[in-house]
């Protein structure tokens, strides 16, 4: 089975950085995307990073420029530089991934699977 483990997460003050990590463990086949969402109290989860079929990571239009989304394919891992923080960044976040695996000696997917989430705090 595939899963995701995120690591990373805390508390910093408005203009801090942080550094998400994503590992994901078992036999990957392929992967059609990687990348991370974001939940804030009351809102609906949303995109904040992605890379999709190998090209250049997209963002989400407020985080341009201050987040970097870098990947490791050797290691299964993948990774958010967060620069500049600002309180409305505050979410848990979540590592996401679309993929195909071996399971059974069979090519499973691709389906979708989910870190299990790490807070971010930013403070004025």
């Amino acid at each position: 089975q595939v899963q995701l483990v995120e690591s990373g997460g805390g508390s910093v003050q408005a203009g801090g950085s942080l550094r998400l990590s994503c590992a994901a463990s078992g036999e990957i086949f392929s992967t059609n995307a990687v990348g991370w969402y974001r939940q804030a109290p009351g809102k609906r989860r949303e995109s904040v990073a992605a890379i999709v079929r190998g090209g250049d990571p997209a963002y989400k239009n407020s985080v341009k420029g201050r987040f970097a989304l870098s990947r490791d394919k050797a290691k299964k891992a993948w990774y958010l530089q967060m620069d500049s923080l600002q309180p409305e960044d505050t979410a848990v976040y979540y590592c996401h991934a679309v993929l195909s695996h071996i399971d059974g000696g069979l090519v499973r997917g691709p389906f979708e699977f989910w870190g299990q989430g790490t807070q971010v705090t930013v403070s004025s």
